[in-house]
C-alpha cells in the first residue's frame, strides 16, 4: 500500500502589528499563499481578542479591511471563533495572536510551527547581535523556532567596524531577489519603502548601454508622515542631534535625511562607483511619496548633434521594463496627485510627462593632464546629459507591502 506525502502546512509568523505589520497581515489573507498565519503582538490590547478584530479590520487610509480587498459590495471577512481568546478566522485563514513575549527569541514560534517570520517592529535592525542579546535581536526569532527572518527595514549594524555577517543580506523583490541563497541566507532585510521605489528607477537606467555611464546622481523624496513622527511638537530625547523630527508632522514641511543612498549600494553594486546624495521632505499627507531623481550621463551624440539620451529615450526604457517586469514598474502620462496613488500596486510609476533632459558639454584642456601629448589637439567638448525624472510610490502598501510580501512568498517556496 502507498502512502500520500501528507502536504506541509504553510504558516507564516508577523511580528508587529503596527503599520506595515497590519497591512502585510492584509496582503497574505487577499494573496492566500500561507495555509495559516501567527501575529505577535507581545503584549494585550483592549478588551482583548475584539479589539484586535476591530483595529486588523478598519484603517483610516485604506479603509476597511473587506472593502480593500474584496470591493465595495463585501462583508466582514472576520470570525471570532466561540470562546477563542486569541485566535480569528479571516477570511476563513485561522490567525492567531501572541500576547506573551516581546523579546524575538521568547515567542512560541516553535509551538506554532512557524519556521518564516517577518519582523515589522522596527526594534530589531542589527545583525550582528547575538540571539541572548539583552534588548532583544532579530537572531532571537531564529532560536525561538523561525529558520529565516525577514526584516521591514534595511540592516543597522550599531557597533562601528562590524562587518555585515555572512548570513544576512539585503534583498528587494524585482531587483537581486533571485540572489537569495536558502542555504547561506538566514537573516534577509527588505530594505526601505523609498530604496524599494528608487531601485526600480534605477536599474532600467544602468541596464542599458547608453545610459549606464552616470557620473553623479541625487534623489528627494518627498515622503508622507509616518509613526517616527511626532503630531505635536515634542521634547527631543537625550542626545537626539536632528531637533526637527520632534516637530509636528501636521503643521510642517520637515528636512531630514535618508539611508536610501548607502541601501540602494547593497542591492544594486554598480553604484558603488557613482557619486550619489539623499535626503527626504517630510509633508503631511497620509501615504503616497515621491522620488525626484536627478541624474548626469556621459552621453554620446548622435548623428544630428544631439544627445541620445532624452525625454523619450528615458520613458522609452521605463515602458520596456514595465513590460519585462510586468507592472513592478508602470509609466503613466496622467496627470497625477499624490492622493492618486494610494494603493498604486507598482513599486514605482514615472511620471512620463515629467521627464526633461538638457545636454552641455564639458569643455577639457588637455593641455593641463600631464602625460598626454595635446600639440595638435588642445581642447575636447565631453557631452553630458542631465535628467530629472519623476516616481511616485505608495510607500504603505502599494510599493512597499507588496513588494515585502512577494519577497516573503519567494523566500518560503525556495525554503520547501
Amino acid at each position: 500500500m502507498e502512502f500520500k506525502k501528507q502536504k506541509k502546512e504553510k504558516v507564516l509568523g508577523i511580528n508587529g502589528l503596527g503599520r506595515i505589520g497590519k497591512l502585510s497581515l492584509w496582503h497574505h489573507i487577499g494573496r492566500r499563499y500561507f495555509d495559516r498565519i501567527v501575529v505577535n503582538l507581545g503584549r494585550g490590547s483592549g478588551e482583548g481578542i475584539k479589539t484586535i478584530a476591530e483595529m486588523v479590520e478598519k484603517d483610516t487610509t485604506y479603509g476597511r479591511m473587506h472593502h480593500f480587498l474584496k470591493g465595495r459590495q463585501a462583508r466582514s471577512l472576520i470570525k471570532i471563533p466561540e470562546g477563542s481568546s486569541n485566535q480569528l478566522f479571516i477570511d476563513n485563514i485561522p490567525v492567531t495572536f501572541l500576547t506573551a513575549a516581546r523579546n524575538p527569541r521568547e515567542i512560541n514560534w516553535r509551538g506554532e510551527n512557524v519556521e518564516l517570520v517577518v519582523d515589522t517592529t522596527g526594534a530589531f535592525v542589527d545583525p550582528t547581535h547575538a540571539a541572548d542579546y539583552a534588548k532583544g535581536s532579530l537572531r532571537g526569532h531564529l532560536e525561538a523556532g523561525a529558520k529565516k527572518l525577514i526584516l521591514s527595514a534595511p540592516f543597522k549594524i550599531k557597533t562601528k567596524g562590524m562587518k555585515m555577517p555572512e548570513d544576512a543580506a539585503m534583498f528587494i523583490y524585482g531587483i537581486n531577489h533571485a540572489a537569495f541563497d536558502p542555504a547561506k541566507h538566514s537573516l534577509l532585510a527588505a530594505a526601505s519603502c523609498t530604496t524599494t521605489g528608487l531601485a526600480h528607477m534605477i536599474k532600467p537606467l544602468l541596464e542599458h548601454k547608453e545610459s549606464k555611464e552616470i557620473l553623479t546622481a541625487s534623489m528627494s523624496t518627498v515622503h508622507a508622515a509616518t509613526n517616527s513622527q511626532s503630531v505635536l511638537d515634542t521634547v527631543p530625547a537625550d542626545g537626539a542631534k536632528d531637533l526637527r523630527k520632534t516637530r509636528s508632522i501636521l503643521n510642517n514641511i520637515i528636512l531630514t535625511s535618508t539611508g536610501a543612498a548607502k541601501a540602494l549600494e547593497q542591492v544594486i553594486p554598480e553604484m558603488n562607483g557613482i557619486g550619489f546624495m539623499a535626503d527626504s521632505v517630510r509633508i503631511p499627507t497620509q501615504t503616497a511619496s515621491l522620488i525626484i531623481l536627478n541624474i548626469t550621463f556621459l552621453s554620446e551624440l548622435d548623428e544630428f548633434g544631439d544627445s541620445k539620451i532624452n525625454r523619450n529615450f528615458i520613458n522609452r526604457l521605463y515602458k520596456e521594463a514595465e513590460e519585462k517586469n510586468q507592472g513592478l514598474l508602470r509609466v503613466s502620462y496622467e496627470q497625477n496627485v499624490s492622493a492618486d496613488m494610494i494603493g498604486e500596486d507598482a513599486a514605482v510609476l514615472i511620471e512620463g510627462s515629467e521627464t526633461h533632459t538638457r545636454t552641455g558639454f564639458i569643455n577639457l584642456d588637455l593641455a593641463n593632464i600631464p602625460g598626454i601629448d595635446a600639440a595638435d589637439l588642445k581642447m575636447i567638448n565631453i557631452p553630458v546629459t542631465h535628467a530629472k525624472i519623476f516616481g511616485w510610490y505608495d510607500n504603505e502598501y502599494g510599493s512597499y507591502t507588496n513588494r515585502l510580501a512577494e519577497l516573503t512568498c519567494y523566500v518560503h517556496e525556495m525554503m520547501i
